[in-house]
């Protein structure tokens, strides 16, 4: 029996060590710039390079860029130019062992960083029809003869085809994510239009609601979905009766009951969802009126068992109500909205979301202005 050598052994179980480690990072990770980050740092540990960029084509523009390189920030150059471009256009790959004297390397970006590129290895990143998207670059090969082999090709030829499915794999997810936004914000936009309100309410809510987040300290993802999902606070209003959503004199107490179904009738539309964003725009829709001292409704939640984005669309919506002018009552000065939060602060508030909201009021009230009932 032929003995096993125990180099190739070796190799290959590292390789494998390598691909499952990155697999499993990069797996869930729906963030673009971690996204691209895993997989340049993925292709500079399978090819052993001193530093791998993925460069992304926009066909709109006509240039080639790259969110992610190890050492330096965002790079964007004509698709035309250096040897990313020239794979882009042509679709060939190339492997450069002196790229200063290759005619098609464009030595400008070496000036401008002060790094030294002495080989390079690049290919297409294709999608699953074929078309190029981007590109994979290997640069400086870091071991052996210090030279980018056929088996560094292979290896990077195996993190393209990855990547080039990872990439598309997230467009398609973000196209799916904006319809839903979209979808979210017509139907919010319209329920408001049922109940005499504007368009111009979810907009302001959504903002408000982002401003209110980052003040708070949420992290960008969540920021993101709060502003996303607050819009539909009371979409559930779809189904209030007209004789009393449209009523012009003050609620009966049985009346009162009814209009307070807006939130279980929201949360009932998104509660099934398995989508991050739907998830999140059924919270709102139920807790948007839950109070910090447990007064509020639908279910008298208290303190924090509201969720943080209950927490701050109310603070968001309640800002709206009182700063804009509505048929019924001319908008609050700001000093007297600030003074009901104040004195609403542990009571129906979070105090922490009050605090957030001292911090950025008058952000909220510029807001306000920029995005004002054109009825007004």
């Amino acid at each position: 029996m032929a003995g096993t050598n125990p180099k190739k052994t070796t190799r290959a179980d590292e390789l494998l060590k390598t691909i499952f480690q990155y697999v499993v990072r990069i797996a869930n990770e729906r963030d673009v710039d971690k996204l691209l980050v895993n997989l340049a740092d993925m292709g500079r540990d399978l090819v052993t390079a001193d530093r791998c960029t993925v460069w992304l084509i926009d066909k709109k523009t006509e240039k080639i860029w790259s969110k992610v390189a190890h050492g330096i920030d965002r790079i964007e150059i004509p698709l035309s130019k250096g040897i990313a471009g020239y794979v882009a256009e042509s679709g060939e790959h190339v492997v450069i062992n002196n790229a200063y004297e290759d005619d098609r390397f464009d030595q400008q970006v070496d000036k401008a960083t002060g790094y030294t590129t002495r080989n390079i290895l690049a290919l297409p990143i294709e999608d699953s029809q074929g078309e190029i998207i981007g590109v994979y670059q290997a640069i400086n090969k870091m071991t052996g003869n210090r030279k980018f082999s056929k088996k560094d090709l292979e290896h990077l030829l195996l993190a393209a085809s990855y990547t080039g499915k990872q990439l598309e794999s997230l467009a398609l997810q973000e196209e799916i994510e904006s319809t839903q936004r979209e979808i979210i914000l017509t139907l919010a936009e319209t329920g408001e239009m049922r109940s005499k309100e504007t368009g111009n309410h979810v907009r302001r809510v959504a903002q408000y609601s982002r401003i209110m987040a980052e003040s708070y300290g949420l992290d960008q993802k969540q920021i993101d979905l709060l502003k996303d999902a607050s819009p539909m606070h009371d979409i559930g209003k779809v189904g209030i009766p007209d004789s009393i959503l449209l009523k012009p004199g003050k609620l009966s107490d049985e009346e009162r009951l009814i209009m307070q179904t807006h939130t279980t009738l929201g949360y009932n539309n998104f509660k099934n969802s398995e989508r991050e964003l739907l998830k999140a725009a059924a919270i709102v829709a139920a807790q948007h009126h839950e109070k910090w001292d447990g007064t509020g409704y639908p279910n008298g939640l208290k303190g924090e068992e509201i969720h943080i984005f209950g927490r701050l669309t109310t603070i968001a919506d309640v800002f709206d109500a009182l700063i804009c002018k509505r048929v019924y009552k001319d908008p609050w000065p700001v000093e007297k909205i600030v003074n009901l939060f104040i004195e609403g602060r542990g009571k129906e508030f979070d105090p922490e979301v009050v605090d957030a909201f001292m911090k950025i009021k008058d952000e909220m009230v510029k807001v306000s202005i920029e995005l004002e009932d054109a009825t007004n």
